[in-house]
This record gives structure tokens, C-alpha cells and sequence, in this order.
């Protein structure tokens, strides 16, 4: 083969890149002036992570444990370099070496690309579908709040897709490659909730093909793909084992596995999540309207605007409905939706869903059925709490299931199946123009293909256009309770209240009356164009830039009102994640003043900073040497401004008893709502908290924990409990200094201990590390220590004197220990045994991937060179 054709090969898809490359560009403008994006999560997965980069840039070895958040909890969901890291070349080459964020559209539209590519659709009608899916509203919402390893793992879906469908198709070899490659990228990104999204909808796609392949008389192939399936998965569970299996076992432990207390309602718990923490975020049924109208329900915000509207009408702040929905502050940003809040909606496109429609028609074969129950399916579980019926068998019976949170996401399967059967549908046109002369028999009528599509989309359009009221409201279920209450408690101003509702309600109704319109005339316009295509009117060469111009014109301006360029800063206003508080000055002042050895350590590390950041801020400086002590030192925080298990801030800064993340451990978070929620100081003290961060008159104040009870203290007495329940009640009123609550399954390490009082014992922590915790002890008699550390197995080892001991759990989260009379050293290590044989299976499954590939193209030259022959 020449140089020649390859190029002329090689033509449409560099074409196809470089229009992604202006696509991009162009949605994200800032990034060309090298300004950055800030995002919501980003900055929150800060705060979990700063412990762990220090200690790897200091000793080059991973934090598998940190404590930075919620007393201590494993790393491996926050941030490890696992060995199926050294697959990040291949992602970073799929990105174009293009800047953050920009390089994630580029990963999208990429990764839908090769999807169609994969399915033999002409290259630039695949633009079209890559501008399609990249830009479906809640892809392009979640780069803004920073939710990356979602983004990560939605761009690998449709190149995974693509490979499985090329086996399927009785491309084995090439097809299992694609295949294995993007499912090890797509384990890798770490977010198995999106994998687990991704293989319901395989699994509706191969239900279709084993009942194709066995009305052909063919369930061989069927097995054989099956089976190359197979292998492909195992290798891609192999390179990515170490993190899957580290998740696993320590999901059991987390809010994500079944918790021992049976103290609440019982119908609510599963195995997994209780059902309404992973319902929360519900779909509306009416909200699933988005899909077709972007304000259906509003744009984005919390479903209280009312209650907001008649405050400030109420308080003078404005003198109408109308002056509310002027002020730039609330511009596109009015919900009146059921889910807590929300940036924005689920809008996949008019015109692409009406080309979805179009394709239920038009494209045959069993892969459109696939698409379809996966697209229903989908919708009806995204609903959660408002469709139980279905939501509760799910939760109940489905494997995994109820370890996710946030139903709302399962729409990811939506805008995967509906953009990828209107990209087949457009293929088909193209193909056969003469399939729009296909008459569709809908009762007694025999109507053109085109009309039900048309009618289902923009006759729904136009009909809420002229009626907007019809089936729908215009209030939120919290603004309408509120309104109703508000009218019972007074009398006197009914009307005044019901003015204001209707003003609300008018002016909401005109902004969906505006997107109805708007959906329509897009739907018209397209319909229009797929219309003097099929009648030769338009040749395909304007046909499919239309297309993809009209496409990109409905999506870009929806996506633009939820992320705005005014998100993009200077690069130096992200040096610091957090901007450290009075509060956390005190803290740091008042550690230096107690411990004069920190002080060398802190003005070393504020010396190391301002060499590398010479205009370094004030509170970059601050920030330094909060980072040293920290790092030197093993105290806690806890912050009782905002939801102090909803905030990352302090960790950041400090270890911190609060935090931010979606697998916090069970206990410790029924600790916090037993206990700590209720103002139970002892649980504060017995987890070290020496600092109690409040909300002052002047901003953020500290005070100082006198009976913090350190690192590690020794009991007189312990008890015995049954189990978790009477463990966790009898927190009430006891006194960790002296008393130690144990499990009665841990009997068997205290074998009747008698504890003998010594008042010259003691014991004090020498080393601290995120992987290990080394303290020394002495004492007369044999004594029973409790550690204020988050106890959890497996993974902790506790060594006395370097020889292995048992500890064991007291105090519902604690570590203890029976130690011996004498002086010894205490030591506890973080040795998880599933990540040090995971990593040596991922290497193996990783080499034997290359091994595969590399032998595969080995094989094609050599067969392309003898047909060539």
C-alpha cells in the first residue's frame, strides 16, 4: 500500500479530528488564553487527596490510607497510582494532548467516532453523531462540576460498544482488541456505576442477538462471540484488578454495603445503599419532557425558587415576579422540578431525538431493538422514588444495583441509545433515499414514515406550545406545600400570595412556551432537511454539514446556558484549592506556639513554596505551612460550618473528622448521625478532634478541645456488647477515657481480661504515616489501649516489638489492643494483601493484552501482504 492511499484512506478521518479540534476550541474558548476551568467536584476531591500527593512526592510511595477525611478510610476511590496507570499514555493520546477541559469533549466526540466508524457509517455523517452525543446537556454539566471519572468513563462507552458489536458481528480478532483496549480504559476511569449503566444496556443488546442468532439456526457464533466477549472481559478485569478488588472488599465496609445496625425502617435498608439515599436524586416523570423540551422543568437550581420569589417580593428586595426573573444573578437558573437541585436538565436534542423516532421505523435488524428496551428501561428506573414499583425490584433483586446512588444517571443509557440509533437512521437515508417512501399502518391510516416521528416529537411540540398546562405543573411539590401552608397562616394576605403564584407560575410557563417553540422549529427544520434529501432536493455532500450544523446549533446554546465562560479563571486562582480561614491561621499559630520543633518544619516549607511561587499570595503562604504541620503532626478538626460530612475544606488543611466523598465508611458515618450530629462531644473526643471550627460573628472562629484525648490512652474497664446496636447506643453516656464498649466477637482476645491499674503506664505516638503508626508504651501490668484510629479489615496489621499482635475493635469505629507489661514498641501498618497480588495480576493481564495486540497486527500485515501478492 502506497503512501498515497493511505492518506487518501487516512483523509476523512483526519478531517473528522481537526473538526473536532475546532468544535472544542470553540466551546471552550478560555482555554486557548490558557485560562483554567474551575469545577465543583474537582476542587472538593482536593481536599480528599492533598495527604496523599504530599506523601507520594515526599517518599515516592502511595498513601493506601489517609486520614485526612472522616477520621481515616482507605485511598483507592480517592487517588493510588494502580499499575493499569501506565494505560493513561493511551487516553492522553485520544485527548490530542489538548488542554483541560477541552480534551474531554475531544474524548467524547472520539470515542462516538470510533463507535460509528466501527459500524460502517460514513465518517462525516459520524461527525454529526459525535456532536451529538458529546454535547447531550449532561456530559457537558458534569465537566463543569468536575465530576471527571464519569467523563472519563461515558467517553469510553461508545468505543467499547463499538468492539462488542464488531464481535457480535463476527469480527473476532479486530473486535475483541477494540474491545478488550477501551474496557480496560473504561474500568480504569474508576466509576463502576457508569460501567454498571453501560452493561445493562449490553445485556439488552444481547438478548435481541441470541434470539436473532437462534431463529438463524446459529447459537455457534452467538457462543463464539460470547466467548471472545469473555476473554475480553477477564483481561480488562485483569489490568484494572487491583482497584476493582481494593473497591470491593472495601465496599462491604462503606455506606455502599449492609449495615449490622437494624435500628431503622428495615423496608428502607438493601445490601447496598438504603433506598432513599440511592433514590434521592430521582427523575421526574414529567421531567423526562427535558429530553425533548430543555425547560420542561426549568434550567437549574433548587426546586425552592418559589419560596424565594415571594421573600423577596415580600421584603421589597423586588417589586414583582417579573423584576425577579430580570436580575442576572438567577438567569437560567429557575427549577421547579421534584430532585433536590439540579445544574441542569437532560437534553438530548430535538431534532436528534425526532431522528431517533424516525429510526424505530426506518432501521431494521435487532440492534434497534436493543437500543430501544435499554432507552425504556432506562427512562422508567430513572425515575426512582417516583415509579417504586419498579425502583424497589431493582433494588431488591438486581445484582449490584443498590450500590449505586443517584437514579437520575442511569440517562446516561439514553443519551448513548438515542443518538446512536438517529446516526443509524440517517445512514439508512442515506443508503436508501427511497425509504421515506415507506408507509407506517397506525390504526385504520396508512401515513408516511415520516409522520409519526414527526407528530411524536414536534406535534407534542406544538401541542404544549398552544396548551402548556396540559398534564404538567408549574410548581415544584416543595413550592406548592409551601404556598399552600403560607396562605393557611395568613389569612390576610391570601390574595397577595396567590398573585405571586400566579406570576410565578405565568412566567415559568413562558419560558417552556419559549423551548417548546424553540424544539419545534428545530424538529421542522430538520424534518425539512431529511425531506428534500430523500426527494434529491439536497445532495448529500450539504446534506450532512446541515446536519451536523443544525445539531450543533440546537445543542450549543442549551449546553452555554449552564456553562459559561465565566467559569474560566487565571490559572493563579487555582494555586490553592481551599482558601485557608482565620480559624485555620489559629490552628497553625497555636501548633507552633505549643511545639516549637514544627517551627523549623513550617519556615522550611514556607521557604521550599516561595522558591517555586515567588508571588505567592499571603494565603498561599498560610497554606504551606498548614501543609507541613499537618504533615508532621496527628490531630483532627472538625468543622461545624455547612454539612460537616458534606465539605472537603478542612482536609485540605487538616486531618479532619468531616469530608467529602460518596463511600465514607458505614459506622463512621452512623457514628455521625447517632452521635456526632447530636452534639455527643465524647464521640469528638475520642477521635482526637482538638479543634472545633464554628461560625462566628466575624467569619470562621476555632476553639480548642481540652478533653481531646489524643492519639492513644489507656481504659480501666471495658464491656461487652451483643452487638452493633447496643454497641452504638451505649456511646450515651460513657466515658472513653476510662470505659472501652467491645463487640462480644472480639471476646476471644480478651479471654476474661483483668485490667490492673498502673499509674506510671503510658503510651504516646512516635511516627506518623499514612501507611503506618508507630507508638511507644510501658507499663507494670498488662493493658488494654484504645487508639483514636478508624479501625477496618482487612488491610491494618498491628506489630509489637516487629512480631504480629492482634487488635480489635471497641468504641463502634476505634482500634484497641491487649499489650503486654513491659516497654515495647506498638506499631500499626497498612498491608492490604488484595493490593499487593492485585498489582502483580494487572501486570500479567496488562502484557498479556500487548502480547495479543501486537501479535494481531503481526498476523494483518502478514495477511495483507499475501493477498496483496
Amino acid at each position: 500500500m502506497s503512501f498515497k492511499s493511505i492518506f487518501k484512506s487516512a483523509l476523512p478521518h483526519l478531517v473528522s479530528i481537526l473538526v473536532f479540534l475546532i468544535v472544542a476550541f470553540m466551546y471552550f474558548q478560555p482555554a486557548m488564553e490558557g485560562k483554567q476551568y474551575k469545577k465543583g467536584d474537582s476542587i472538593h476531591a482536593w481536599g480528599a487527596k492533598k495527604e496523599i500527593i504530599d506523601f507520594r512526592e515526599k517518599t515516592g510511595e502511595d498513601a493506601l490510607w489517609t486520614n485526612s477525611m472522616f477520621g481515616g478510610m482507605p485511598s483507592y476511590q480517592i487517588n493510588v497510582d494502580y499499575q493499569a496507570k501506565d494505560m493513561y499514555t493511551f487516553k492522553k493520546m485520544m485527548e490530542l494532548y489538548t488542554p483541560d477541559p477541552v480534551k474531554y469533549i475531544i474524548l467524547y466526540m472520539l470515542g462516538f467516532y470510533i463507535l460509528l466508524i466501527s459500524l460502517r457509517v460514513n465518517p462525516w455523517l459520524s461527525i454529526a453523531g459525535s456532536v451529538a452525543y458529546a454535547f447531550s446537556t449532561y456530559f457537558i454539566i458534569i465537566i463543569g462540576a468536575g465530576h471527571l471519572w464519569k467523563v472519563n468513563a461515558l467517553a469510553f462507552i461508545p468505543p467499547a460498544l463499538g468492539g462488542i458489536l464488531m464481535v457480535l458481528r463476527g469480527r473476532y480478532l479486530w473486535g475483541g482488541i477494540i474491545a478488550t483496549f477501551f474496557l480496560i480504559m473504561e474500568l480504569y476511569s474508576n466509576h463502576i456505576q457508569m460501567t454498571y449503566y453501560f452493561m445493562l444496556t449490553v445485556i439488552c443488546i444481547l438478548i435481541y442477538e441470541f434470539y436473532h442468532q437462534f431463529k438463524e439456526k446459529n447459537l455457534k457464533h452467538f457462543f463464539k462471540a460470547i466467548g471472545v466477549l469473555a476473554i475480553a472481559s477477564i483481561i480488562a478485569l485483569g489490568v484494572n484488578f487491583t482497584n476493582l478488588y481494593s473497591s470491593y472488599e472495601y465496599s462491604k465496609s462503606t455506606i455502599r454495603g449492609k449495615s449490622e445496625l437494624s435500628l431503622g425502617n428495615k423496608d428502607n435498608q438493601t445490601t447496598g445503599v438504603d433506598k432513599d439515599y440511592g433514590t434521592m436524586w430521582s427523575y421526574g416523570i414529567q421531567e423526562t419532557l427535558s429530553l425533548l423540551i430543555p425547560n420542561a422543568k426549568g434550567g437549574g437550581g433548587s426546586p425552592q425558587e418559589g419560596i424565594q420569589v415571594l421573600n423577596y417580593v415580600n421584603g421589597g428586595q423586588v417589586k414583582s415576579v417579573a423584576d425577579y426573573y430580570n436580575m442576572e444573578q438567577v438567569k437560567n437558573h429557575h427549577y421547579w422540578g421534584n430532585q433536590l437541585f439540579t445544574v441542569g436538565p437532560v437534553y438530548v436534542g430535538a431534532f436528534v431525538l425526532f431522528l431517533f423516532f424516525l429510526g424505530l421505523f426506518i432501521v431494521a435488524g435487532r440492534l434497534k431493538w436493543g437500543l430501544l428496551t435499554a432507552t425504556i428501561l432506562a427512562i422508567m428506573l430513572s425515575w426512582g422514588h417516583n415509579f417504586p414499583a419498579l425502583s424497589n425490584l431493582f433494588f431488591d433483586y438486581i445484582p449490584l444495583y443498590n450500590k449505586f446512588r443517584a437514579v437520575s444517571s442511569i440517562l446516561i443509557i439514553v443519551e448513548l441509545c438515542i443518538p446512536l440509533l438517529a446516526i443509524l437512521a440517517l445512514k439508512k437515508l442515506i443508503d436508501e433515499p427511497e425509504i421515506l417512501k415507506k408507509k407506517v399502518k397506525f390504526a385504520s391510516l396508512n401515513l408516511n414514515v415520516l409522520v409519526l416521528p414527526f407528530t411524536l416529537t414536534g406535534g407534542v411540540a406544538l401541542l404544549l406550545y398552544l396548551i402548556p398546562t396540559f398534564g404538567l405543573d408549574f410548581l415544584s411539590d416543595v413550592e406548592q406545600n409551601y404556598f399552600t401552608q403560607i396562605s393557611a397562616s395568613n389569612p390576610n394576605a391570601v390574595s397577595f400570595i396567590a398573585q405571586i403564584q400566579n406570576d410565578l407560575i405565568n412566567a415559568r410557563i413562558d419560558m417552556f412556551r419559549a423551548d417548546t417553540l424553540r424544539s419545534f422549529l428545530f424538529i421542522i427544520v430538520g424534518a425539512a432537511l431529511v425531506w428534500a434529501y430523500s426527494k434529491d432536493y439536497l445532495k448529500a455532500k450539504f446534506f450532512i454539514p446541515a446536519v451536523i450544523i443544525l445539531i450543533l446549533a440546537d445543542l450549543y446554546p442549551v449546553n452555554k446556558r449552564f456553562t459559561t465562560n465565566d467559569a474560566f479563571v487565571e490559572k493563579k486562582e487555582l494555586n490553592l484549592a481551599y482558601m485557608p480561614n482565620m480559624a485555620d491561621f489559629q490552628i497553625l499559630q497555636n501548633e507552633l506556639k505549643n511545639n516549637p520543633e514544627l517551627k523549623a518544619i513550617a519556615d522550611q516549607a514556607l521557604k521550599d513554596y516561595t522558591r517555586k511561587n515567588r508571588k505567592a499570595s499571603d494565603y498561599e503562604k498560610v497554606a504551606a505551612q498548614l501543609w507541613a504541620v499537618t504533615y508532621n503532626t496527628n490531630y483532627r478538626v472538625f468543622e461545624q460550618i455547612g454539612g460537616p460530612f458534606q465539605n472537603a475544606r478542612p482536609s485540605y488543611f487538616h486531618k479532619s473528622i468531616g469530608g467529602y466523598h460518596g463511600a465514607k465508611l458505614r459506622r463512621v458515618q452512623e457514628l455521625y448521625e447517632y452521635h456526632i450530629d447530636k452534639g455527643n462531644m465524647k464521640a469528638l473526643d475520642m477521635l482526637n478532634a482538638k479543634y472545633i471550627i464554628s461560625q462566628g460573628e466575624k467569619g470562621a472562629q476555632v476553639s480548642i478541645n481540652s478533653n481531646a484525648l489524643g492519639n492513644a490512652w489507656l481504659v480501666d474497664s471495658y464491656k461487652l456488647v451483643k452487638d452493633a446496636n447496643e454497641e452504638i447506643m451505649l456511646l450515651n453516656g460513657f466515658i472513653p477515657a476510662k470505659e472501652a464498649i467491645v463487640d462480644q466477637r472480639f471476646e476471644n482476645q480478651l479471654n476474661n481480661f483483668n485490667i490492673v491499674a498502673d499509674s506510671t503506664a503510658n503510651i504516646q505516638m512516635t511516627k506518623y504515616s499514612p501507611n503506618q503508626i508507630n507508638y511507644q508504651y510501658q507499663a507494670k501490668t498488662e493493658q488494654l489501649a484504645v487508639f483514636s484510629e478508624v479501625y477496618y479489615q482487612p488491610g491494618w496489621n498491628a506489630y509489637i516489638d516487629g512480631k504480629p499482635a492482634k487488635h480489635f475493635r471497641a468504641n463502634y469505629v476505634l482500634r484497641a489492643m491487649k499489650l503486654p507489661a513491659g516497654n515495647h514498641k506498638v506499631e500499626f501498618k497498612f498491608e492490604p494483601k488484595g493490593y499487593f497480588v492485585g498489582e502483580k495480576i494487572s501486570l500479567t493481564s496488562m502484557i498479556l493484552f500487548f502480547v495479543i495486540a501486537i501479535g494481531a497486527i503481526v498476523f494483518g500485515i502478514k495477511n495483507y501482504k499475501k493477498e496483496n501478492v
